[in-house]
């Protein structure tokens, strides 16, 4: 373990590991990045014993969040189907697990089929200590750093999907990833801000040096939360219908086939993992898509397609009907939904109160 420094790119305590070239990096024009802890790995920090418990796992021993390894390996086949590249799929890793875990993480993802563009790790052990324990569990400032970082590797009009869970905000994260991209505030509100999140003095001046080099557009097209600690998905919509929050796999399988970044076969393929391997009922399937229904994320479109599949595949029963019908589709660009009928709130939030959590 103790090469990593010599494989690895540091920017104080941000640490990325990269397994690409950088031509390769700018020329994609679609990256999605997925928060590893809680979002794709069941990994438990909220103690030194869980902390500990992660650290010492081998590769075959960490356990993924249901479903994600198959919905992983959906969305990068389905990528290089449409894009006729059997390359490597361009997916990036945030972690807030030390680099000394960076062979072990990443024997795991290739367990999994999976081989990402990149890793990034928090170089954090130093605060192993009760004392230090709130700069351990800190994360905005770190994962702010590590998407500006890895916004310099990418081509100027990159989209990216992002993906995070709502035990260490990220849909905060991401939506002020996207502001400080955009520019939608001043450098002053920005940096009050940031501080008011526990961001420290340096970490912020990272940030702002970071910016001086990033272009002036936001690329986030999409953010998927996985509702991990059951917070009312309520809560998100202060963040714009980008934000989609999710209770497990299948409901991102269904919202992925709707913005046409995963085919019909490919669900039911995500559906049967968490039946088969994760003891998942027809109910809880059909709970899922009924809530993505009332909550105004599915369209009566996508639903007159999937819904005649999944009762003859069997992961829904032959009389399931929604409580409250799919509405239309209204508004969609380039095959992806951005409006449904009768839904009023922005795609993109016009202003976001980072400041007073009303969870």
């Amino acid at each position: 373990m103790g090469d990593w420094r010599a494989r690895a790119e540091i920017t104080a305590d941000v640490v990325l590991f990269r397994y690409v070239s950088d031509p390769l990096e700018r020329e994609v024009e679609e990256v999605f990045v997925w928060d590893l802890d809680k979002t794709y790995l069941d990994t438990r920090f909220e103690s030194l014993q869980g902390l500990w418990r992660t650290a010492v796992e081998k590769a075959f021993q960490k356990k993924n969040v249901p479903g994600t390894a198959s919905l992983v390996r959906a969305l990068r086949n389905h990528w290089q189907e449409r894009k006729r590249d059997k390359r490597d799929f361009p997916i990036y890793f945030i972690t807030a697990s030390p680099p000394q875990l960076e062979k072990r993480i990443h024997e795991k993802l290739n367990l999994d089929g999976i081989y990402p563009f990149g890793i990034f790790f928090k170089d954090n052990l130093k605060n192993l200590s009760f004392s230090r324990w709130r700069r351990l569990t800190q994360q905005v400032g770190y994962k702010i750093q590590a998407l500006l970082q890895l916004r310099l590797h990418l081509k100027e009009n990159v989209r990216q999907v992002l993906w995070g869970d709502d035990s260490e905000a990220d849909e905060v994260i991401y939506s002020l990833y996207s502001d400080l991209c955009a520019r939608r505030f001043s450098e002053k509100d920005a940096r009050y801000i940031l501080k008011t999140l526990n961001v420290t003095g340096p970490q912020v001046d990272v940030i702002f040096r970071l910016l001086e080099s990033i272009p002036e557009n936001d690329p986030v097209e999409k953010v998927y939360i996985n509702l991990a600690t059951d917070t009312d998905a309520e809560y998100y919509v202060k963040f714009g219908r980008r934000v989609v929050a999710t209770s497990n796999s299948f409901q991102i399988a269904v919202d992925l086939f709707q913005d046409h970044r995963l085919s019909q076969v490919q669900v039911i393929q995500v559906a049967r993992d968490l039946i088969q391997n994760y003891e998942f009922t027809l109910d809880e399937v059909e709970i899922s898509l009924d809530d993505l229904s009332r909550r105004r994320v599915l369209s009566k479109q996508t639903a007159d397609i999937l819904i005649p599949l999944l009762k003859d595949s069997e992961v829904i029963s032959k009389t399931f009907e929604f409580s409250m019908a799919p509405r239309p589709v209204v508004s969609e660009v380039e095959g992806r939904v951005y409006e449904l009928q009768g839904v009023s709130e922005p795609w993109v939030a016009d202003f976001i109160d980072y400041l007073h959590e009303d969870r």
